[in-house]
């Protein structure tokens, strides 16, 4: 597969050079470009970019980031309008985000990457995202909605985000930040990069790691500990050379040991205890390691010709043991069917919260143990011209990818005795679940932006074709002899159109809109299509005096929606996909900021207000067995996803210190699709919860920081899956030091 993208390349290339350089109003011509390529590693690459997209796009920059010091990537996406997340474990180590209205369970309905590179354990084969990057170590995040996505699929609904780690630095420079806070969670991030004509190199090592705020009979940890090493090496040719060429090496190790649990509360004990534990997920853990490693070639004839090459491999293990159900006789009760109906499920609910002693495996523990491989190459071309006043802007890239996840998992018996969990009985691995799933992708996209005067267009066109398979080898072949092997396969081939415009009235007023064919891949359960949708998009930009901001709406059509079945959702956990058929999904993405004081005042008091709308509706009838989807009708509500939301904040900044409120609210969201009111059983409550930021700087080496999160200590919900009742992260605050070099 790699010749195609050479001999690709080569002709392209040959195009290129065979213009003649050496005219006199060429030369002009180009002098007057003032759009350059961006990093290879960015897709948006600054706010000014984010402000002149044909689409909705967002930056948060290192500053941002540092503002409040977060480490939960559910906080940080926030305080942005039209995303939509619901929290798990109170850190954000596995987040469920929603862009749009898009599916939020585990992520797996968004593009993720890391530096331009898919990130996702399997994006393909299963996206379902139980590898996230650590946005502690993280230099920016980049999200982009509306048609320009096309250009970073496969998942071209919602959107994409993008994780820009920290780059090489052109000097010597080093880093360090340390903290401490509540419920002994700590955190330290350090860092040292050097360059010089031809070479660079940046080192980052991140430990963030806690003991957790939920309670276990026991007393024992239900924290986590973290740890991140990034390191990058670049050889270069020297400035004077008229052709320039890059080699960069990127290697990450990133490994997490968390006391994590899929067991939650009672809607009893939520509402008189929500941060306890019950006995029954005291051996609950997830280990996870994670190895990337990529190459970059870069070659650049000026800053308006590239071509960027890069060629990765992700691998990531994990196994999540935790309680899967309980069994009393030939009976087996699901943990969420126990804690939904605990009366009912009185003896079970017993067992699980140790209130009483249980028979021998009565209480069976899961091993889900998981490998994950992601590999492949890809190729981008970035061109800019001039004819006469026209800019030019042509990108086409092209990517050969492959992923795979393995399953071998296998149960374990326990006993509950005076409280606490006792093993009865070992599995044999691969007893459980035993099978592997592949994809194979080849995607291509051509991206055209043309401008002229106030008025610039983009339009552009994805292709992707995809073979997926499954290799089931039954639980009574551990060995994996294939004597009982059931192979299932799907293909898709897709185009993916796009147009958006952006005309700019003046320099204050600019109008912006697109329309675009929205895709996300089937897995490989024979009979799925493909997810498909045309989206439209229309926005206003603004900017005057003060005042700034945006206005966006937009429709999203769905022709055929996939579900999944997700343990993760109160599902069974198959990661089986049905069709869904139609629905709508449609909303208002409003962002206000205003500056109360003046330009030349020595201090700055930025105001920031944000509102998304979210209105879904299924547009047909059918069924499933997924846990939040269930029986659907006619004008059902998409689960999980708040109508409404806001967010807010307000600063005082000097050279010397910082000072940050922010706010957000939450709306009222339902946990099972349906219409009218909500009842309590089947919603989470909204919520508003209130964080405080602030940093003094002794010079320019040295910087004191401090963060409460919820500040006024509410106890709010968060959802009620992957089984029972969840709280969000109460009071906490940390003290942290940094220093730069």
């Amino acid at each position: 597969m790699n010749y195609p993208i050479v001999a690709f390349v080569f002709l392209f290339s040959s195009i290129v050079y065979s213009q003649n350089p050496k005219k006199e109003t060429e030369k002009d011509s180009i002098n007057k470009l003032k759009e350059v390529v961006i990093s290879g590693t960015q897709i948006i690459g600054s706010k000014f970019e984010a402000s002149n997209k044909t689409g909705s796009a967002s930056y948060i920059s290192a500053g941002d980031l540092q503002k409040f010091n977060y480490t939960d990537i559910n906080r940080v996406l926030r305080t942005l309008t039209g995303v939509s997340v619901y929290e798990e474990d109170g850190f954000g180590l596995r987040p469920n985000i929603s862009l749009r209205g898009t599916s939020p369970d585990r992520s797996a309905k968004i593009t993720l990457m890391e530096d331009n590179i898919l990130i996702a354990p399997a994006p393909y084969s299963a996206p379902a995202a139980y590898y996230f990057p650590s946005v502690a170590r993280m230099n920016a995040v980049e999200i982009l909605k509306g048609s320009s996505q096309i250009q970073y699929g496969p998942f071209t609904t919602g959107g994409t985000i993008n994780f820009v780690s920290l780059p090489i630095p052109t000097k010597f420079n080093a880093g360090f930040l340390t903290d401490y806070g509540s419920f002994n969670t700590s955190r330290t991030v350090a860092n040292v990069g050097i360059s010089n004509e031809t070479t660079g190199a940046v080192v980052q090592f991140l430990n963030y790691n806690s003991d957790g705020f939920k309670n276990l009979p026991s007393g024992a940890n239900t924290g986590f500990d973290k740890k991140d090493v990034m390191a990058k090496f670049r050889i270069q040719s020297k400035p004077t050379h008229k052709i320039h060429h890059a080699i960069d090496f990127k290697w990450v190790y990133a490994e997490e040991d968390a006391n994590e649990t899929y067991l939650g509360l009672s809607e009893e004990d939520f509402n008189r205890s929500p941060f306890m534990r019950y006995a029954g997920s005291e051996k609950d853990n997830i280990t996870t390691k994670n190895k990337q490693f990529s190459v970059t070639h870069t070659l650049k004839t000026s800053d308006y010709f590239s071509i960027t090459t890069s060629a990765y491999r992700n691998k990531f293990s994990r196994n999540w043991y935790k309680l899967n159900d309980v069994r009393i006789g030939g009976t087996t009760y699901s943990i969420d069917a126990i804690l939904k109906d605990p009366t009912t499920n009185a003896v079970a609910f017993d067992f699980l919260t140790g209130a009483q002693n249980s028979p021998n495996n009565a209480l069976r523990v899961r091993a889900n143990n998981r490998n994950y491989l992601a590999q492949g190459i890809q190729t981008k071309i970035d061109f800019h011209f001039l004819t006469g006043e026209v800019y030019h802007d042509l990108e086409i890239g092209i990517r050969y990818h492959k992923d795979s996840e393995d399953r071998f998992q296998w149960n374990d018996g326990y006993a509950m005795l005076n409280g606490s969990m006792v093993l009865t009985s070992s599995g044999t691995p691969g007893s459980q679940d035993n099978r592997i799933a592949y994809a194979e992708a080849l995607a291509a996209h051509t991206m055209y932006k043309i401008k002229y005067k106030q008025l610039t267009i983009t339009p552009g066109i994805r292709f992707e074709t995809i073979d997926l398979r499954n290799e089931n080898f039954g639980i009574n072949d551990v060995t994996r002899l294939g004597t009982n092997l059931i192979e299932t396969n799907n293909h898709v081939k897709v185009w993916l159109p796009g147009i958006g415009a952006n005309y700019k009235i003046n320099k204050s007023v600019s109008f912006f809109g697109g329309v675009h064919k929205g895709f996300a891949p089937p897995t490989n359960t024979p009979g799925t299509r493909a997810e498909k949708s045309i989206n439209y998009e229309l926005g206003l930009r603004f900017k005057y005096n003060k005042l700034s901001g945006e206005m966006i709406s937009y429709f999203n059509d769905y022709s055929n929606l996939l579900g999944s079945d997700l343990a993760a959702s109160g599902g069974s956990g198959t990661l089986d996909q049905f069709n869904a058929g139609a629905a709508y999904v449609k909303g208002i993405e409003l962002l206000i900021n205003y500056q109360l004081l003046n330009e030349n005042s020595k201090y700055k008091l930025p105001l920031s207000f944000g509102y998304t709308l979210t209105d879904t509706e299924f547009a047909n009838e059918f069924s499933s067995t997924d846990g939040a989807w269930g029986a659907i009708e006619k004008g059902d509500e998409i689960p999980y996803i708040s109508k409404h939301q806001f967010n807010g904040s307000i600063a005082l900044e000097n050279e010397k210190f910082e000072l940050i409120l922010g706010a957000r609210c939450n709306g009222k969201f339902r946990t099972v699709a349906g219409q009218g009111p909500i009842s309590n059983e089947n919603s989470v409550p909204s919520n508003t919860v209130v964080d405080f930021g602030s940093k003094y700087k002794f010079n320019k080496h040295f910087s004191i920081s401090g963060t409460i999160t919820n500040l006024f200590d509410t106890t709010y919900l968060v959802s009620r899956v992957p089984a029972g009742l969840r709280p969000g992260m109460p009071f906490s605050a940390s003290i942290g030091l940094a220093a730069k070099f």
